[in-house]
């Protein structure tokens, strides 16, 4: 004889009402955090490969078909938070400092560059929980010529400016100055 269950409106179960007061929290950020803190305390550098899209914050000069692949170690990031919703850092492009920011749902996968293992995800587009920050746009700094004056065939020398070649070969040698 099999006991059947008491079920709800709707077929289910009515366990599911008392057990489970909450939604579901989703495992990928526990797991992002857990295989970043694996890496790290291994020696080996933590990599991520991220899906691209409005959401995300993150050098457009880098991304290519949609996806970036960053350096999240500590020695390649400032101020790294890894939240349930997001992960946030500033890191150096081209020596240039830039926030970063990326929801947990665009991360595709964390490993290490080493050896690549490490986890992949599915990305689950559009479903962020939490909107992108509004940072400041900063202008991209140019690089500014300016006019100088013609150079004169008439240049004042330097007090070192001899007008005689360095001398060819030899041993170099060590003079005392006192």
């Amino acid at each position: 004889m099999t006991a059947r269950l008491p079920a709800l409106a709707g077929g289910a179960p009515w366990f599911t009402a008392v057990w489970n007061p909450m939604p579901e929290i989703s495992t990928k950020p526990y797991l992002l955090r857990a295989l970043y803190e694996w890496c790290t305390d291994s020696g080996y550098t933590p990599y991520l490969a991220v899906k691209v899209d409005a959401g995300t914050t993150v050098p457009m000069e880098y991304v290519k078909k949609g996806e970036i692949v960053l350096n999240i170690s500590f020695g390649a990031t400032s101020g790294l938070k890894m939240d349930n919703d997001s992960i946030r850092f500033h890191a150096r492009f081209g020596g240039v400092s830039r926030e970063i920011y990326i929801p947990v749902n665009n991360v595709m996968a964390i490993y290490a560059n080493e050896n690549g293992q490490g986890m992949a995800f599915e990305p689950q587009l559009g479903e962020s929980s939490a909107p992108a920050p509004q940072a400041v746009e900063e202008a991209p700094v140019a690089p500014v010529l300016s006019a100088v004056p013609p150079a004169s065939s008439e240049t004042p020398g330097t007090p070192d400016d001899n007008n005689e070649p360095p001398k060819k070969g030899g041993r170099p040698t060590l003079t005392r100055i006192k």
